[in-house]
């Protein structure tokens, strides 16, 4: 049974196997869910970010502050030209009053933007503009990481190839070279075998591993929704890319 937490502990103790590799969460939803994945990975050792955004379904102060107790680390989860209409000057006084709310918080030196499937406007742009590193941010995930080195496994989708399916949370320029090489997965058991296997071309790259915590959990009735409520967005983000294509 894929996408529970015992799936995900499995999936940590394959990682340590190959030791170069990089945890990310974007806490889209369901913080609650967030802190268990946080609790799983502090038994294991290991320590994340977990980048949250400043809407209700995702900002939870008491949430937050218990996950970086747990040693993690939180991060700022921006979607600030989608909620300012593509408005540049709006979307970074909205990302700079955002950033003092969390920093009032916990300590936050990373950045992230959202997806925002539906919306036009990709909110790294608004770097095109200003710079984030003015402001303290020391790492946005997408714009800092090198991934002619660093293979991205994301769970968008609700799968391991998402990328098919999603409109931004992707790597198109090293997406069909990870391809050739054999480094696309469908399922968390996919990526477990390939970690079992020490000649598997995985070991040739540092990984950085982006989940969605609340796709995680125990099977049962929650679990059932979100596989449904999931497969039914991925029909969606399949025609909007089809008309931006």
């Amino acid at each position: 049974m894929d996408f529970t937490t015992e799936k995900y502990r499995q999936l940590l103790v394959a990682l340590k196997r190959h030791g170069r590799f990089t945890l990310r969460h974007d806490v889209d939803l369901r913080p609650d869910f967030s802190l268990r994945i946080a609790e799983i990975e502090a038994a294991e050792g290991l320590h994340s970010t977990y980048y949250f955004r400043t809407v209700p379904e995702s900002y939870d102060e008491e949430y937050i502050r218990r996950i970086v107790a747990l040693g993690h680390e939180a991060g700022y989860h921006y979607e600030c030209l989608t909620t300012c209409n593509g408005n540049l000057q709006a979307a970074y006084d909205d990302f700079c009053r955002n950033l003092e709310r969390l920093r009032k918080v916990a300590p936050i030196a990373k950045a992230c933007a959202h997806g925002s499937p539906r919306s036009p406007h990709n909110s790294m742009d608004l770097w095109k503009q200003y710079d984030y590193k003015a402001l303290g941010i020391e790492h946005e995930s997408m714009l800092d990481t090198d991934f002619a080195t660093t293979l991205y496994l994301t769970d968008t989708g609700r799968r391991w190839d998402g990328f098919r399916v999603s409109v931004r949370d992707k790597v198109p320029l090293y997406q069909d070279e990870w391809t050739r090489e054999g480094l696309t997965f469908h399922s968390t058991g996919d990526i477990i075998d390939a970690l079992h296997s020490p000649d598997h071309p995985i070991f040739r790259h540092d990984i950085l591993i982006n989940t969605h915590p609340q796709r995680w959990m125990p099977f049962g009735i929650g679990w059932l929704s979100e596989l449904l409520k999931q497969n039914a967005k991925n029909v969606v983000k399949k025609a909007l890319i089809a008309t931006r294509q």
